[in-house]
């Protein structure tokens, strides 16, 4: 039986709907990533499932517990970490955790010990006495995290965590949540990134507020429809256009250059010649293979 269950939610903000009939399980001990673009309906979702908001349609269980009808059962199996800073910034660090163990009624032994193992995985006990507002954004998350974790919850709700944070920092939140997993956490995340998402147990794809495909993340690349190749050369918009407008190859920006998609029955010397007739240098197309963005790329043109 799954921990978390979410069957065909919709929200709407007006005439924008946010959630389209959404629906996914996540089980005990799992991390569960939801991966997709701003406004994909990412953070609806989550603030549903923290019962921020009520869904239009649709039901969400927490261990067969019903959210919006049940919710002060979940509240103390919960934590949750919004998009945005959202702890208060004049407090030290030590006066957030001690705040937050407050809510829960963790005191005395008990809270010096769960913040003395708090401060162990995140490395934060040097910085007890700053405050939180002078933290950088990889320390505040780890704090966010530290605020979230104090009453020990079972399930972790996750939204973009790590947007905004350098890369070292970003490796060691990761490593926490690997750990906190390892301890029985079943934990969801939001996410753009997807070398974040190979870390996840499954994903699940999103886009315009609607379930594109999920699964594990080394079987999502094998949905990749096609073949990729790697242009190694500056991917101006004009170029992008131009190679789109050949309706052999299509192309996306990837990092400093651009990958180009074609059908599996193209070979390289026919992306050559497509290229060649708009003036492009095919001697710089290398054929690479697909990954998880280039998937879930293919995917959401479809859904277009």
């Amino acid at each position: 039986m799954a921990f978390v269950t979410v069957s065909h939610l919709s929200k709407a903000y007006g005439k924008i709907l946010a959630v389209n009939d959404f629906s996914f399980e996540v089980n005990e001990g799992e991390i569960y990533a939801l991966v997709g673009p701003d406004g994909a309906g990412k953070t609806t979702i989550m603030r549903t499932l923290c019962n921020l908001l009520d869904a239009d349609i649709g039901s969400a269980f927490v261990e067969n517990l019903d959210i919006f009808k049940q919710f002060d059962r979940i509240k103390p199996l919960l934590g949750y970490m919004p998009q945005t800073f959202s702890l208060y910034p004049d407090l030290s660090v030590e006066e957030n955790l001690l705040f937050y163990a407050g809510i829960y009624g963790i005191t005395g032994d008990r809270y010096r010990k769960k913040r003395d193992y708090l401060y162990t995985f995140s490395n934060l006990e040097p910085f007890s006495n700053r405050r939180a507002g002078d933290l950088s954004g990889g320390m505040k998350q780890k704090l966010a995290l530290s605020c979230a974790l104090m009453h020990d919850p079972q399930l972790l709700l996750l939204d973009e965590p790590t947007t905004g944070v350098d890369p070292l920092s970003r490796r060691q939140f990761w490593e926490i949540l690997l750990n906190l997993k390892k301890q029985g956490s079943t934990i969801i995340i939001t996410t753009p990134y997807m070398d974040e998402v190979a870390r996840a147990d499954r994903a699940c794809f999103v886009f315009d507020g609607r379930k594109l495909t999920e699964g594990i993340p080394a079987q999502l690349i094998d949905l990749f429809d096609g073949k990729v190749y790697f242009l190694d050369i500056e991917p101006t918009r004009q170029l992008v256009n131009r190679i789109n407008e050949t309706h052999l190859v299509r192309s996306q920006r990837f990092g400093s250059g651009l990958h180009l998609y074609t059908s599996a029955d193209l070979n390289q010397e026919d992306v050559s010649a497509a290229l060649k007739r708009i003036g492009v240098d095919a001697s710089k197309v290398t054929p690479i293979e697909p990954d998880l963005e280039d998937c879930f790329i293919q995917l959401m043109e479809r859904a277009k």
